[in-house]
Order: structure tokens, then sequence, then C-alpha cells
């Protein structure tokens, strides 16, 4: 007997039933494979913080700014900040962009001054403010030689948002959406919401299922500021799966050569983090991202051509049911072209 494989639509669909119906908030969940695609869950309009997929967006932008020529991946952080502002350097080494990108600055996850005060307040970050930023790097002293190790930290990317903006002399909102969003026509992605997309945001959820106000990152934007939709996210994916020849595919092949080394199974690049996954089967770019009352996941599997987006309104992992959908994809092979309908004589 043949066992037809289920259907890409079947798949996403399956996965959007069993998260939504575990969890209070809305989710919605997409997928690419090749030209096909599906989407399940709540109104594919719907609005959800991100979190740290933002970084995916923050390191695309510095890679097309490094391929305009606006900035070096090797540039010094301190060339794009005010000239008083005293940045930490450790064995004789500074701080460069590609080390904000890839994590492996040193400089700690946290901004200086933050703890203990501000990450149990409803919103923790609304006071981390670029004046905050760049005075607490005066007292901040790094964990590692710059480009030597791995330390994932929130402030490294929020700096490189907020030196990218400085640079080019806007602010980060407006930048990843004139440098990302505008060329790959997501039309839902940003940081402020303007009163329409306000009322398509779904309403965060703690794991315990209680309402969760929205968060605001301030100049830490660039590290999770950013709000999206499933539609978006999955044209973001297909920009790394297929990009359109030109200035963006020649961004998205330098932040796949760029990396760092983590260990035998996983690297860094600008942006994502690369690993046999899941269960090593193949090689997989992901970021996953949360806030007070969502999560996010962002998975692209390039030699397959399939992705997926997960995104949710509730605390709770969305990794694991994302990943696992990635790798049914994988393994379920492409769905068959559709068969033309006959013409008569």
């Amino acid at each position: 007997m043949t066992t037809v494989a289920p259907s890409l639509d079947d798949l996403v669909r399956r996965t959007a039933e069993r998260l939504g119906a575990r969890r209070r908030g809305a989710v919605v969940v997409g997928a690419v494979r090749g030209g096909r695609s599906a989407l399940h869950g709540a109104d594919p309009g719907t609005l959800f913080e991100i979190g740290s997929v933002t970084k995916t967006f923050t390191a695309l932008t510095l890679a097309r700014l490094a391929v305009r020529g606006t900035v070096g991946l090797d540039q010094p952080l301190r060339d794009l900040l005010p000239r008083d502002i005293t940045l930490p350097e450790r064995g004789g080494e500074a701080v460069r962009l590609v080390h904000l990108a890839c994590h492996t600055s040193g400089l700690p996850r946290l901004p200086r001054g933050l703890l203990p005060r501000g990450l149990f307040r409803t919103d923790p970050y609304a006071g981390c403010t670029g004046e905050f930023l760049l005075d607490g790097l005066r007292r901040t002293r790094l964990r590692s030689v710059p480009g030597t190790r791995f330390h994932y930290s929130n402030l490294g990317a929020g700096l490189l948002g907020l030196a990218l903006a400085r640079r080019t002399g806007t602010d980060y909102d407006a930048l990843v959406r004139a440098e990302v969003c505008r060329p790959l026509g997501m039309t839902d992605t940003r940081v402020v919401l303007d009163p329409g997309r306000a009322a398509r945001l779904a309403g965060g959820h703690s794991r315990t299922g209680r309402p969760r106000p929205p968060w605001h990152l301030a100049a830490l934007a660039g590290a999770g500021g950013l709000h999206s939709t499933v539609p978006d996210l999955l044209a973001l994916a297909r920009a790394h799966i297929d990009p359109a020849p030109g200035e963006l595919a020649e961004a998205v092949a330098l932040t796949r050569a760029t990396a760092h080394r983590v260990n035998a199974r996983a690297a860094v690049h600008p942006g994502w983090i690369s690993a046999d996954l899941p269960r090593g089967r193949h090689r997989t770019l992901f970021h996953s991202g949360g806030t007070g009352g969502y999560r996010s996941l962002l998975a692209v599997a390039p030699g397959h051509r399939a992705a997926v987006v997960v995104l949710s309104a509730d605390a709770r992992s969305v990794d694991r049911p994302g990943l696992d959908l990635l790798a049914r994809i994988v393994d379920a092979g492409p769905d068959p072209d559709p068969v033309p309908a006959a013409t008569g004589a």
C-alpha cells in the first residue's frame, strides 16, 4: 500500500490547531516549501511582538549598508558613536560591528544599570534611552576579547541598531523599513504601530494565561522592538531562500558567509544561529524571540527551500513545535505540482 505524504497545508494546519488548543492568545503558523506556501491560525493580518527575531532585521540592515559601503563589518563601533563616549576594550581589541551582529563583542547580555530594578517591571526596557545605554558603556567591562567567544547580548544588538541609525541620520524604525521592509513588500513590520495596526495587535498573555501589556524597547529596539505578521516574516524567509539578484542578494550572502563557530554542531551568523536541526538531519538557520506576552520563531532550511514562522500571543515557547514542523515539511518533500485542468477541443 502506498502512503501519501501529508501536504504542506495539512502540516501547517495541524501545528496551528495543536498550538491554538493549548494557548490563551492568538497563534498564526506559516510555512513555505519551494514556490508553495500555507498559513493557518488566527487572521493573517494579526500583529505580534516578535522579540529577538528583530535581530535578523538588524543584521540584514547592517549587511545592506556594508554592501553599499556606508559602513564596514569590521568597522569599530566607536566610529559610529559620539566622540565623548568611552567604549570598553579588552586584549587591545575594539568592539566591531560584526561582533555586535554575531554576539562576540564580549558585552553583557543586558545594559549596565538595568538589573535589578528594570526586569521586574511590566515594561522592563522602556527606560533604555540612548543616553542610558551610552552612559552605561563607560562602566561596562567586556566578558571576553571581542571576536573570540559567543556571549548572547541584547545590549550588543540594541547598540548595533542605534549606531546604524545614527550613521544614516534616521531612527531604527525608519531605517529597517527602508532597508528591509519596503524592498520585500513587508507592509506591517515596524516598531511603532499606527492606530490601525495597533487595533490588529494580538493581546499578549503570560505562561499562565494572564493578559500582559506590550513592551517598548526604546533605544534597544534593534534587539527586539519590532512587531510583525506571519505573511511579512514569510517574505523575509523567502529572501533568504531565493533572494532576487542585486544588492539584497549580496547582503543575504554576506550574512550567510560571515560566521563564528560556537561548537561542533552550531555557528552564529549576523542575525542567525545555524545548526543541524532537528535531530541533525538538515542545516537550519533560525532565531526565536520572546517578550512579556509573546513568543516567535523564524526558521529556514535553505538547502530544501523551506521555512517556518510561528507567532504566538502567549509566553510559552514555540521553538519545538516550529522546528518539528520544519522537519516534517522537509521529510515530506515538495508537494506535487497541481494537475492542469483539461481543456476541450
